[in-house]
């Protein structure tokens, strides 16, 4: 990997030589493919995902065993297996890919390559959610152990203009791509290396005009900076695995991540409220109370509370209490949040929950939400999307939200593109 050249303001993204499942050797690459670690939902759909091909990327990206070192050694040791066996195996040369995702309702195209870390104070990638150490910890020991990036963080910048990095992408989807699959959600998958100097010079001069938003991905790139200080020498662990995706020309959804409350019964959730929100019943099945609560949202901070066979809502919080307990040294977009109002009145104050994986989960499916917490005797509570721009405003500001506050998608499948930092050493 090239890292000379001169000091940028915006982005740089530089080819790398991925690595990639060779098609003859694996059942099919829609059944070696997985949703990023953290999306998918233990352990069911974790036990679905290894059975559809002995070698899915989710056993090197969420290894099973008994303790964190086991698991990161199991890892790297499988990556290193499949490496010997042809499994996977790196591209000749080193080059930028154009990846696409496409259903009946979404078309999603973008380019994967090695992108220059920057710190927060840099303003060229923007966070927009506070990380949890833990899960940083985690990913930066996986990262150590198979000194691979192994699924790309999902970024996001507004260009909008249909030269450089944009006609380059249009231009590539013209001809056959490396690979192609359908994946099981119905989203077809395409791939197509871009390794033409002139083309990658027309990229690498467009993106340096530009900063990222970091959709998806913030422990990882959290995780990213820190690997980066670990290395004082200039090398790979100064560039990280990214999907760049121009939002003026494929706007992303925005969805919410959902909460669990593990040890917090829905009835000892709602008899906590009295007086400080309103609560009323709703009436099922899901998508009529999920339609409820998009109403109530357009007024103000509403949730809805699941997990024992009913739905129920919560809104209008008490203006004395928000006061109380909201900080106010923020922008009032960020006092006004949905998820700043669950973290520091509801679980702060009101239900005195500590965050801890102990005590709350994050889910990103709805009824997988509302299914584990019927099962557990817990609480789903079930959030209202928050618009793209005000995230990207307030992450402009350097203002963070509470973490796991947006779920952006569609995301890109882990396995089709992996990073090997000893072939860009």
């Amino acid at each position: 990997m090239n890292t000379s050249g001169p000091a940028r303001r915006g982005l740089r993204l530089v080819p790398f030589r991925g690595l990639r499942y060779v098609p003859e050797r694996v059942g099919s690459l829609a059944a070696v493919t997985s949703p990023p670690y953290d999306v998918v939902v233990r352990p069911d759909g974790l036990h679905h995902l290894e059975s559809a091909d002995p070698h899915n990327i989710v056993r090197l990206i969420l290894p099973q065993a008994d303790t964190a070192a086991a698991r990161n050694k199991q890892a790297a040791e499988t990556l290193h297996h499949w490496l010997a066996e042809g499994i996977l195996a790196p591209d000749p040369t080193p080059a930028l890919y154009v990846y696409e995702q496409r259903n009946a309702e979404i078309l999603q195209r973008g380019i994967v390559g090695a992108l220059a870390l920057s710190s927060p104070a840099e303003g060229v990638v923007l966070p927009h959610e506070d990380v949890m150490a833990h899960v940083v910890e985690d990913r930066a020991d996986l990262m150590r152990s198979t000194a691979a990036h192994l699924e790309p963080l999902l970024l996001t910048y507004r260009g909008g203009d249909a030269s450089g990095a944009a006609g380059v992408v249009e231009r590539t989807v013209d001809r056959p791509p490396l690979l192609a699959t359908t994946t099981e959600d119905g989203f077809r998958h395409r791939l197509w290396a871009v390794t033409d100097p002139a083309d990658r010079a027309e990229i690498e001069t467009d993106l340096a005009r530009h900063q990222a938003l970091i959709a998806d991905g913030h422990h990882r790139w959290a995780t990213y900076l820190r690997l980066q200080r670990e290395h004082t020498a200039p090398g790979p662990w100064d560039f990280g695995l990214v999907l760049l995706v121009d939002t003026a020309r494929y706007p992303l959804r925005v969805r919410a991540i959902h909460r669990l409350l593990h040890r917090l019964p829905v009835a000892d959730a709602l008899a906590a409220l009295t007086g400080l929100f309103r609560v009323r019943d709703v009436e099922g099945p899901l998508p009529h109370a999920l339609d409820v609560l998009a109403g109530a949202a357009a007024e103000g901070n509403a949730f809805l509370l699941a997990g024992d066979g009913g739905f129920h809502l919560v809104d209008r919080p008490d203006s004395a209490l928000l006061r109380r307990t909201v900080p106010a040294d923020r922008p009032a977009a960020w006092r006004s949040l949905d998820a700043t109002v669950l973290h520091a009145v509801l679980l702060d104050h009101v239900w005195r929950i500590p965050d801890a994986p102990e005590h709350i989960g994050y889910i990103h499916d709805t009824a997988a939400a509302v299914e584990q917490a019927e099962r557990r005797d817990g609480t789903a509570v079930l959030m209202h999307p928050v618009h793209e721009d005000v995230v990207r405003d307030l992450a402009r500001q350097g203002v963070t939200m509470p973490r796991k506050s947006t779920s952006f998608g569609p995301k890109p499948a882990s396995g089709l593109v992996l990073r090997s930092l000893a072939l860009d050493d």
